[in-house]
């Protein structure tokens, strides 16, 4: 989820019992998914794969149900041949993609391991953690926390850019003279106070990989690796330098039909990012990325990158490349009361803490963006769809959500577990024929979700858990 992941303007009714969390209706006990609503919802996600309209070239689904993983399908292709010689590449539950926002999820539970270890506090001024003083200058008196980067409650704003070099220090956003101040563009203006005002911004993310840094010593990128995504047997990475040769292999393609800004749904799939021809970057390289600005996109070396200092380079937000059956992984700890394997990854009253809204929308108030009415509250790195509301994914039943989407490049992703129970799902599609939010073929028919999402998680959940 990016920048521009909401920007159509649906005319959605919002009242106060959208925002009351609906009661789960999913069906409870089954220890799977029965025979018949398995070939259904297999026979309904193969019909999503195809090469115009709101098709899209390759997908995959993992379903888990009382904490284990009860269905998979892949169908697509997570690559298509563009030389002679050359062969189109099936997706797989090890293929990998640049799994967007969904990414945020990793970034937060890093964050949450460093308070349990006492490290740092949710409600400590990221100030002194950063090393710089950070106010927003309409709110002088008024701290910037931890917490308030983890909700999207800070204050701050993407601006043009939220990614910049590795040579260059996030201070750069924020002082006057600094390098991408952008006239002031990264802070929210009067009436949208820090702790109060709820806005999606990647920025807070990249932030709070900088914070890792400074508070482990380690790049943001290598202590992802040896911490929270060993603890769950995930390979994956933020620079695909850096993965090892043969999960290199398993990287994915992200399309659209969209050359140069110029949109064609019945012309070739067009490669938005990690088209590498079999050829992997160098080692210790980083690609500073901002989806709404490509031109900028850049290769940096890493040798002289100095930890706590600009973590924006490796994406927390977004930039994890991960496959089906690792996010699988992520999603059998969070079902689990952050248990894997065995073992207590996230603590539970930590993981609750991160299930909590810290923020919900107030209609009266106009208390943030709710983006065309798909987030009406949002916890520590995940948020809440409430199936009674202009959020659900569901068109035909009533059930609420705990997790994460992802959207950039074209790329649609989502981490969802079902509260209550220990059922939940994971999705990547890599592409999209259609502009979101200027063809209006792209908007959702029950929802504010994009169409994509509606059409993958309501045929997910009306099939495994009614």
């Amino acid at each position: 989820m990016h920048k521009g992941r909401f920007m159509k303007a649906a005319v959605l009714g919002l009242c106060a019992a959208l925002l009351l969390p609906s009661a789960c209706l999913a069906a409870k006990g089954k220890k799977g998914i029965p025979g018949p609503a398995r070939k259904q919802l297999t026979r309904e996600l193969d019909a999503m794969v195809g090469h115009n309209g709101t098709h899209v070239p390759g997908l995959g689904v993992e379903v888990y149900k009382n904490g284990k993983k009860a269905y998979t399908h892949f169908a697509g292709h997570r690559y298509f041949a563009e030389k002679p010689g050359q062969k189109d590449l099936p997706i797989t539950g090890k293929t990998r993609f640049r799994a967007a926002s969904v990414s945020k999820m990793f970034t937060a539970f890093t964050i949450m391991q460093l308070v349990d270890e006492g490290k740092l506090t949710l409600d400590e001024d990221v100030s002194g953690l950063l090393g710089f003083p950070l106010r927003n200058p309409h709110y002088p008196d008024t701290p910037i926390t931890v917490r308030m980067l983890l909700s999207h409650t800070s204050s701050l704003r993407d601006g043009k850019l939220y990614a910049i070099p590795p040579a260059d220090s996030v201070q750069e956003f924020f002082t006057e003279k600094g390098k991408f101040y952008e006239d002031g563009d990264h802070f929210a203006p009067l009436g949208q106070a820090p702790g109060k005002y709820f806005k999606y911004s990647n920025i807070n993310y990249g932030l709070l990989g900088t914070i890792i840094e400074k508070v482990t010593g380690q790049r943001f990128d290598k202590y992802q690796k040896s911490h929270i995504l060993k603890q769950l047997d995930i390979k994956a990475d933020y620079t695909p330098g850096n993965l090892s040769k043969g999960e290199f292999k398993n990287l994915g393609v992200i399309y659209q039909k969209n050359s140069n800004g110029k949109w064609d749904e019945n012309g070739p799939w067009v490669p938005q990012i990690d088209d590498y021809q079999g050829k992997q970057p160098p080692k210790d390289q980083v690609k500073v990325q901002n989806p709404d600005h490509r031109e900028l996109d850049a290769f940096y070396d890493l040798k002289d990158y100095v930890p706590g200092t600009n973590a924006t380079i490796f994406s927390p937000q977004g930039g994890l490349r991960i496959s089906y059956d690792e996010l699988g992984h992520a999603l059998e700890m969070l079902v689990n009361g952050g248990r894997y394997k065995g073992k207590q990854i996230i603590r539970p009253g930590l993981l609750k803490e991160m299930m909590t809204p810290q923020w919900t929308y107030d209609p009266k108030s106009s208390n943030g963006s709710t983006y065309g009415g798909t987030i009406l509250a949002y916890g520590l790195g995940l948020y809440p769809i409430y199936g009674n509301s202009t959020s659900r994914v569901v068109k035909d039943h009533e059930l609420d959500l705990w997790g994460h989407t992802g959207e950039a490049y074209g790329l649609l992703s989502g981490v969802f577990l079902v509260p209550g129970t220990k059922d939940g799902f994971v999705y990547m599609m890599n592409g999209e024929a259609l502009a979101e939010d200027d063809d209006p073929r792209s908007a959702g028919r029950f929802s504010g979700n994009y169409v994509w999402e509606e059409n993958i998680m309501d045929t997910i959940c009306r099939n495994a858990f009614f």
